[in-house]
């Protein structure tokens, strides 16, 4: 709407602050941050190296970076025993990609119309509600896994994949997140909009989601992560409803002679969040730097 376009441009106008750093500070500044860059990356390229060795390789210490012997063996072996199982790989795929989207859209939706009147509007009790949600903040999922089981088991959806997707909805985390973020948007807008005949409806899709895209972008990411990497747990029990992350597991599990198929495992799970994460990453730094929000 153009009620945001003239909020972002009067943000844009304002005069930067001239930072007052030498150039030795910035070359300073730039090693450090380079050094905890590589140190940071060394975990992620060391199993992506592991993947490409032969098993010999594997054993070695002190390990090395990259492999001597490059190799896809382990990718090979990885295919064949994919392909002796029962239940096509295809579908451990496709239920990872159902729990994965399903759960990160609902979560983004829900907890971002939840927190938009809790953030915008006072109503009676709505700060005890966010007082719950910050407490709920505190317990880790080890504490909260046996009262999950027995709601999900409660409502009867034991053993199937939305067991996995709605506690995943209604995760607090985003609740919290996104509250702080639209506590930030000027209720002049609101008010203006109102003024100008937008539904409540028009104006959150469009004036306040918008201005908190960097909020909802990280959430994106960290549910995405969490929930690409699940295996399902205790809620699904038969083999054609278990995700992909389960699937590799068990076929990585038996002698050391898997130590290949383990490293190819882990490399597989790894890379997807990753290239998820990296052009996610563009898109929140670029909204950090047009929103106007801070």
């Amino acid at each position: 709407m153009q009620i945001v376009k003239d909020f972002m441009m009067k943000r844009k106008i304002k005069k930067k602050k001239r930072l007052n750093r030498s150039l030795g500070g910035d070359i300073a500044l730039f090693i450090l941050l380079a050094l905890f860059g590589v140190f940071s990356a060394y975990p992620l390229i060391m199993t992506a190296s592991n993947a490409f060795k032969p098993l010999d390789e594997l054993f070695v210490f002190p390990p090395t970076l990259l492999p001597r012997n490059l190799t896809f063996n382990n990718f090979r072996d990885l295919s064949e025993l994919i392909g002796n199982s029962w239940i096509p790989f295809s579908r451990y795929f496709f239920n990872t990609i159902f729990v994965t989207l399903v759960g990160t859209a609902g979560h983004v939706l829900i907890a971002s119309m939840c927190a938009y009147p809790l953030a915008k509007y006072k109503f009676p009790g709505s700060k005890f509600i966010f007082m719950l949600v910050v407490y709920s903040l505190m317990f880790a999922p080890q504490v909260t896994a046996t009262p999950n089981y027995i709601i999900v088991s409660w409502v009867g959806l034991i053993d199937t994949p939305w067991a996995i997707i709605f506690p995943a909805i209604a995760s607090s985390l985003g609740l919290y997140l996104m509250k702080q973020f639209m506590e930030q948007v000027p209720m002049e807008l609101i008010e203006s909009a109102k003024i100008d005949g937008a539904s409540e409806y028009r104006i959150f899709f469009q004036i306040v989601m918008p201005l908190v895209k960097p909020a909802w972008l990280t959430l994106i990411i960290l549910l995405f992560q969490r929930l690409w990497t699940t295996d399902g747990g205790a809620f699904i029990f038969s083999e054609e409803l278990k995700p992909l992350s389960f699937a590799l597991r068990q076929i990585a599990q038996g002698s050391i002679e898997r130590a290949g198929t383990v490293a190819a495992v882990g490399f597989i799970m790894m890379i997807v969040p990753v290239v998820f994460f990296i052009f996610s990453q563009s898109k929140i730094v670029e909204t950090f730097s047009t929103s106007g929000l801070k």
